[in-house]
């Protein structure tokens, strides 16, 4: 009887989930505290070993160089979400190996990520991307690099401060600081060290353009922001620290993850505002990742016989 009970409240819940009732929403909202956060706890590592599926990805495509999975996701991490995949294909064509190479090379990262991008197709009048063309027909010769088309890239309605021309600048600058970036990225412990490491930048062409060949009258510098710098401390920091601690066996580092979420700021979007209207006030991005979970995994599927909310809210009417 008692399962019976529990299969009908399931079933309700997916309705509820289709019609975008409160429900879950008013039943953490109202939660004990303790209970939330092993809620919260449980759904945030459901998200984690998700993500990690990807890292196994790159771990097997880079023959586990972990710089390079570390330059991998920076990228894929790095601009909107509509150029994800095309931001990793330049990661590919472009691989860390050769930008170490070219560290100290003037313009040389800038040359080969522009020239390897495609971009460069559509300012072919500007004297810098005139410049950038010329060290990159010599660095695309040495490392037979062969570059994208214009049309791999998303370029409508985009903000200027997240073109990918600006955002390729701001990434070469980034790459030319040292070789220990992976080494600087586990050691991130808190938002303060996320926006030392990631604000960078761009060189002093960019303080009047966000593109190429259109100039600006207000010059001013085009720094990586803090809005993007926790963006990749989510979803690049954290998440590396997390893998690379399990790959290692340094429970330390999958610690260490999580206590950076907790001292990054909630997350802003679509699903945390849906769940702040119905009653949820997230503290920090360790809650809010969770939200995120319960919101693209289990919400949006419908998926309640799989999710942890629902089970407690079974639970509950069954006490």
């Amino acid at each position: 009887m008692e399962e019976e009970r529990r299969q009908e409240l399931i079933k309700r819940l997916e309705r509820d989930a289709e019609a975008g009732s409160s429900r879950c929403g008013q039943f953490l909202a109202t939660l004990d505290p303790l209970f939330r956060t092993q809620l919260y706890t449980t759904l945030l590592y459901e998200r984690l070993e998700r993500k990690m599926q990807l890292v196994e990805e790159l771990h097997a495509e880079s023959g586990e160089n972990w710089n390079q999975i570390f330059y991998l996701l920076y990228f894929r991490t790095l601009g909107d979400s509509q150029n994800q995949e095309a931001y990793l294909e330049l990661a590919r064509r472009v691989p860390y190996r050769i930008v170490l190479r070219e560290r100290l090379t003037p313009h040389g990262i800038e040359a080969m990520l522009f020239g390897a991008s495609g971009l460069l197709d559509l300012y072919p009048h500007d004297e810098y991307t005139l410049l950038l063309r010329r060290e990159f027909t010599h660095l695309q010769a040495k490392y037979q690099i062969e570059p994208m088309q214009v049309s791999d890239w998303s370029l409508h309605e985009i903000r200027p401060a997240n073109h990918p021309a600006l955002r390729m600048a701001q990434a070469a600058e980034f790459f030319r600081q040292d070789d220990f970036l992976f080494d600087r990225m586990l050691a991130c412990h808190n938002e303060e060290e996320v926006e030392r490491l990631f604000c960078i930048e761009a060189n002093r062409y960019w303080r009047d353009h966000y593109v190429p060949a259109v100039r600006h009258a207000n010059s001013r510098p085009k720094r990586l922001g803090v809005f993007k710098a926790h963006i990749l401390a989510i979803n690049l920091v954290a998440m590396l620290q997390f893998a690379y601690g399990s790959y290692t066996g340094k429970e330390y580092l999958r610690d260490q993850a999580l206590t950076l979420l907790e001292k990054l700021p909630p997350e802003d979007n679509r699903y945390t505002r849906l769940w702040a209207n119905r009653g949820l006030d997230p503290h920090d991005s360790f809650e809010t990742q969770a939200l995120i979970q319960l919101s693209t995994v289990h919400c949006l599927k419908k998926g309640c016989r799989d999710c942890p909310v629902a089970r407690r809210i079974s639970y509950e009417l069954e006490r």
